[in-house]
């Protein structure tokens, strides 16, 4: 064989090795971020028009959506996604969005009852594929995945073996300001083969590392300026994943690639960041008595009675802890996640779940004593007063309960929205607002309608429902859907006096004197304005520094202390009268619910990331 032959022909077979090695072994299709909303038929028409092209494209194995396929979380909005996605010739998989999670009038329920679960798992041509939800779940904050949906990736990676190829698939990226805990998902799944997290959320195409992790957020499939609509196109071949953007009615283009030989972040390393805790060096007399790591996401926040706390999970449990030392004494599972904070007296503890039913326990037991049946998932936290339980759920509807009987004393079902807030009564009225932008007062014995106020907006998503209202001095204190600290009269409704001078969001809480009202404000401050005058009048504003904040965790004061709370893990403590900190405390990196004092010295907190506690300040 001569020279040039032999160069010919090693030629030939380098070009056929190179085509073999760049075959596309599958191909998916990505849709995100697709927001259908009641009121808006565009989304509806962008999806169908991506769908009918995917139909049309040769070679599509399935289809992953992730997230934020509805506007307001509703159910009428997902089963009209399903109706579409039912159109699709091939399989599809669908995660959870922010939009689900948040403004859920069914507290997430519905999704898996229309899509079959929360999460998906799947293997495809030796690739595993985990789709999970990033949260955050009712409460604004930052997104947060809880610890059993950790617990479970990790559980699944590990039965299909360490050096399975592996795509996670969310809604949110697993990064800083994004996802509260993203170093423990990062962390927790480093030592398998991940080859790449899928997610939306931003609405544009962008390479991502999440702590070396290889991540792509895909563009949203709402037309653009252009008026396109579009989604994505991945191409895994034996050695890499092509990532594409395909405009309706033109050619795909690759924007990014993924080798599958190289290894892209040390599987023996950690996170590149963790959270700051030397807060708690700095204020070192804060101590924690005792917390229980739950290992279950917890919305709620607890409730006391003598020596028991009482606490709701994201499984549906309701467990009582023992006020000394947090040991478990019993639990009651109910049929789906507790949102809504519980509330227990006279040896009875009332909660609302998403399994539609509203519950009365033995206190000292955890037995059954009655159970109330709603139309719909009651999210809504429980107030007793006088041996009244008052409660809303998303069926619209408020109701009273008789605690020892469980029998129903009257029902209010005129609310325009779902209910998730703490109702407040006060002399002869109970007030609550709803995810309809309005708030509520009803005649206590009856039920009757006595006043509505709304700050005049229409957008569910800026409301007070997350709102614990308060009341002193003849008015009902609130932070209202445009970010105003509001006063209203408590007799018939009418706005007393309103302030933007302190942009607030979802807090209010008031001094046990009655003299002064609380607010957590969007950027490291709380204020404290008086309940006493017609006009708002600041007393005093401290400077906590807890950075950018909007999570609804209320401020509360018990014996000169001001108890609060941040979506980054913080308690705090401030003198009731001067605003000046008394100490810090970081649990962790997640959203802590509104906490209960005990007194000046110590107080109970839940987190989402399911720890359950008591801290103390020591003298």
């Amino acid at each position: 064989m001569n020279r040039r032959l032999f160069i010919l022909m090693l030629v030939i077979g380098l070009l056929s090795l190179g085509g073999q090695a760049q075959s596309v072994q599958f191909r998916f299709a990505h849709l995100t971020d697709l927001h259908f909303s009641p009121n808006n038929p565009n989304p509806t028409e962008d999806l169908l028009r991506s769908v009918a092209q995917i139909n049309a494209t040769d070679g599509i194995d399935f289809v992953l959506v992730t997230g934020d396929i509805t506007e307001e979380g509703d159910r009428a909005s997902m089963e009209k996604v399903k109706s579409c996605l039912d159109l699709l010739k091939v399989k599809y998989y669908v995660a959870l969005g922010n939009h689900e999670t948040k403004w859920s009038d069914s507290g997430c329920t519905a999704f898996g009852e229309i899509f079959g679960s929360e999460r998906f798992e799947f293997e495809h041509k030796g690739f595993l594929f985990l789709g999970f939800n990033s949260g955050p779940l009712m409460r604004m904050a930052y997104g947060h995945v809880v610890p059993q949906d950790i617990r479970w990736m990790t559980e699944r990676m590990e039965q299909a073996g360490k050096d399975k190829p592996v795509m996670l698939v969310t809604h949110y990226p697993m990064k800083d300001g994004d996802v509260d805990n993203w170093y423990e998902v990062t962390d927790a799944v480093r030592p398998y083969n991940i080859r790449l997290f899928i997610g939306g959320h931003y609405h544009a195409n962008r390479n991502e590392r999440y702590d070396g992790i290889p991540g792509i957020l895909m563009r949203s499939n709402l037309r653009d300026k252009d008026g396109k609509q579009g989604y994505g196109i991945y191409e895994v071949t034996s050695d890499s994943i092509k990532v594409f953007t395909q405009r309706i009615g033109e050619p795909a283009k690759q924007w990014a690639s993924f080798s599958l030989t190289e290894q892209y972040y040390d599987r023996q390393g950690k996170a590149e960041k963790y959270p700051d805790f030397s807060v708690n060096q700095e204020y070192s007399k804060a101590k924690e008595q005792w917390v229980v790591q739950t290992g279950v996401g917890i919305y709620c926040s607890p409730a006391v009675e003598k020596d028991k706390v009482f606490v709701g999970d994201d499984l549906g449990c309701l467990t009582a802890y023992a006020l000394k030392n947090g040991k478990k004494l019993w639990s009651f599972a109910s049929g789906k996640r507790i949102v809504g904070t519980p509330a227990v007296s006279e040896g009875i503890v009332v909660f609302g779940s998403a399994d539609r039913n509203i519950y009365g326990l033995n206190a000292a037991d955890g037995s059954l004593r009655w159970k109330v049946e709603a139309a719909e998932p009651v999210l809504g936290a429980v107030t007793i007063h006088e041996g009244i339980a008052y409660v809303g759920a998303s069926d619209k509807t408020f109701r009273a309960i008789d605690i020892q009987t469980g029998k129903e004393v009257w029902s209010y079902n005129q609310v325009k929205g779902y209910i998730e807030t703490k109702p407040l009564v006060v002399d002869d009225k109970v007030i609550f607002s709803a995810w309809d932008n309005t708030l509520y007062a009803l005649e206590k014995a009856t039920g009757k309608e006595v006043w509505k106020w709304t700050g005049g907006l229409t957008r569910m998503h800026f409301s007070p429902a997350a709102v614990w209202p308060v009341a002193s001095n003849g008015k009902v204190f609130i932070a209202d859907p445009q970010r105003a600290m509001t006063a209203v009269n408590l007799q018939n409704g009418e706005t007393v006096w309103r302030t933007f001078r302190s942009q607030v969001r979802e807090t209010i809480g008031l001094s046990e004197d009655g003299e002064r009202v609380y607010s957590k404000t969007m950027n490291d401050s709380i204020v404290c304005y008086s309940t006493l005058t017609d006009t708002p009048e600041q007393v005093w504003a401290s400077n906590v520094g807890f950075g950018y904040e909007h999570a609804p965790s209320m401020p509360l004061e018990k014996d000169g202390v001001v108890y609060g709370s941040t979506k980054e893990g913080l308690l705090f403590a401030l003198e009731a009268k001067t605003g000046k900190i008394i100490w810090k405390h970081k649990i962790g990196n997640s959203l802590i619910n509104t906490v209960v004092p005990l007194n000046g010295r110590e107080v109970l907190f839940t987190a989402t990331s399911g720890e359950v506690g008591l801290i103390r300040m020591k003298k």
